[in-house]
């Protein structure tokens, strides 16, 4: 797997970048918990998919860190209510190491079908 900085940064274009790979892990390591979380509330799952997108800051001292990062799975469940798959996403939150550990808002935009 190649891996690059940044087209802005004198990298590889569609190479993946370490930022790609940061996002990447928050986005799998929220999707394990999430899963995790089904199972203990027993929630019958059907799919789950979710796209990842991080934004970046730029400070006056020319480094970037990211300000916001946003999840939003597309969830689809059956024999459950909309109110038990949002607690199955707080309880997949709070136990994801990598959420647990960004300094980020991190935002859930869930897509839950019934």
């Amino acid at each position: 797997m190649d891996f690059s900085a940044p087209v802005a940064l004198f990298g590889k274009p569609n190479v993946l970048t370490p930022e790609d790979a940061f996002v990447g892990a928050l986005n799998m390591c929220f999707q394990l918990m999430f899963i995790w979380s089904v199972e203990k509330l027993r929630i019958d799952l059907v799919s789950y998919e979710c796209e990842a997108e991080g934004f970046v800051e730029e400070l006056l001292d020319r480094t970037s860190v990211f300000e916001k990062i946003i999840l939003r799975p597309k969830i689809v469940v059956r024999n459950c209510t909309v109110k038990t798959v949002r607690r199955a996403l707080v309880l997949a939150e709070k136990f994801s190491l990598v959420a647990q550990s960004i300094e980020a808002e991190l935002i859930i935009e869930p897509q839950i079908t019934c």
